[in-house]
């Protein structure tokens, strides 16, 4: 019997608009491997897809409009709880829209019969 992959690779991308949000303030706790929040930004009157990524409760900025739309339509339907968001990189040299890599595994329903 094949075994299940625990979690799989969505998308990997860097902070949009980092350098306009609380980036700076949380720079110290940034380390890769840290654990990120996706959360949606239904009301944000400039893109309807808006996904937020936050590290505790420091607003990092959002997941670019190219890559927000299939995880906004997750979100909205209450599937939050089976994203894994990661810090896969940082460079505090780079400029601000290339510091915060992220990295989004999608992972298996625990609760699912194999």
């Amino acid at each position: 019997m094949k075994k299940l992959q625990e979690r799989m690779h969505f998308a990997n991308f860097f902070i949009a608009g980092f350098n306009y949000y609380d980036g700076c303030m949380a720079w110290e706790e940034l380390k890769v491997g840290a654990k990120l929040e996706l959360v949606r930004d239904e009301y944000n009157k400039v893109d309807v897809n808006a996904v937020a990524i936050y590290c505790n409760d420091w607003k990092l900025g959002y997941v670019p409009a190219q890559e927000n739309e299939m995880l906004a339509k997750f979100l909205d339907m209450g599937y939050d709880d089976v994203f894994e968001v990661r810090v896969q990189r940082l460079n505090e040299d780079a400029h601000p829209a290339n510091q915060v890599g992220v990295i989004v595994y999608i992972n298996r329903n625990k609760n699912k019969e194999d």
